[in-house]
């Protein structure tokens, strides 16, 4: 079963298009190639160099951008070329040719949520490509990250998403005392070039994401209703400070709400009764008859 997918994002530019990928495919630099013998040690921009119309290449990340001459359309050639990236590195094509580990430039700093025992520490690179959480030692054991935070006695819980990583801790710890510990820890780990999570549980945690989806079309329209809400309206925020929130259920016969609350929301003792208000009050107002009431449960 092929690992990779490859899928097709536009920019604000015409002549650009990014190709982004389900797993990283650089982890310690971004790398820009003009011409084929600037891209000596990227096997795959060197094969894309081969298609007459390319004119610049960019490996960041999850994510290969092309820039193309005028002599064709993106909407042309854009499925070919994504196929053609797929299929290069379901074969095991090498992305970037790295002779040494490289230490390189990494920024994090430590952010406050509404939770006293979560800090949120943000990073300036890409982390993982979906979120994931973890409780436990045993449950980290696909993250070398997190499996390493499990390492310090007061690390209670770790959520990683995008850019950034939401760390829970024990009572018995004060933020004041353990946070540039913490904060330096992510970055040495980080500029070596380690890997955050392996490529088998990103793999796992986006065949969950698929379930979700046949989950999602297999939902009452009220309900996709409610996901659709708290999609837009509800998520961008939370993410902000640290955390994410899942629709769990609908009872029509109750107008009843379910609601899973991960990462800092989880086990907070404002934002529990704050978002269950909140996204209650929202429901109520954008569903009219449909909901009336909203239970938060902690993840």
């Amino acid at each position: 079963m092929s690992k990779y997918t490859v899928s097709i994002q536009t920019t604000s530019n015409p002549k650009i298009i990014k190709f982004e990928a389900n797993l990283i495919l650089t982890r310690n630099s971004s790398f820009e190639y003009a011409n084929i013998d600037e891209a000596k040690n990227s096997p795959l921009a060197q094969q894309l160099f081969h298609l007459p119309f390319v004119k610049k290449v960019y490996l960041s990340g999850n994510f290969v951008a092309l820039e193309r001459f005028d002599i064709v359309e993106w909407a042309d050639v854009q499925d070919a070329v994504a196929l053609q990236i797929e299929n290069y590195l379901n074969k095991g094509g090498e992305v970037i040719l790295e002779t040494e580990t490289k230490k390189v430039p990494v920024t994090v700093y430590a952010e406050s949520t509404p939770n006293p025992a979560v800090l949120k520490f943000v990073c300036n690179k890409k982390l993982v490509t979906s979120f994931v959480e973890f409780t436990s030692i045993d449950e980290a054991k696909d993250s070398p990250l997190a499996s390493e935070l499990f390492h310090f006695p007061f690390v209670k819980s770790v959520f990683i998403d995008e850019n950034y990583v939401s760390v829970t801790k024990y009572e018995v710890a004060d933020w004041n005392d353990i946070t540039m510990e913490l904060r330096e820890f992510m970055k040495n780990f980080l500029e070596k070039g380690k890997d955050v999570i392996n490529n088998e549980a990103i793999l796992k945690s986006q065949k969950s994401t698929e379930q979700l989806d046949a989950d999602f079309e297999a939902l009452d329209d009220i309900s996709k209703e409610i996901v659709n809400i708290l999609e837009e309206y509800v998520k961008p925020a939370v993410a902000s400070d640290g955390g994410n929130i899942q629709f769990e259920s609908y009872d029509p016969s109750t107008k009843n709400v379910r609601v899973i609350l991960q990462g800092a929301c989880s086990g907070c003792p404002s934002s529990t009764f704050t978002l269950k208000n909140g996204i209650e009050n929202m429901l109520k107002e954008m569903l009219k008859d449909k909901v009336e009431t909203v239970e938060a449960i902690n993840g």
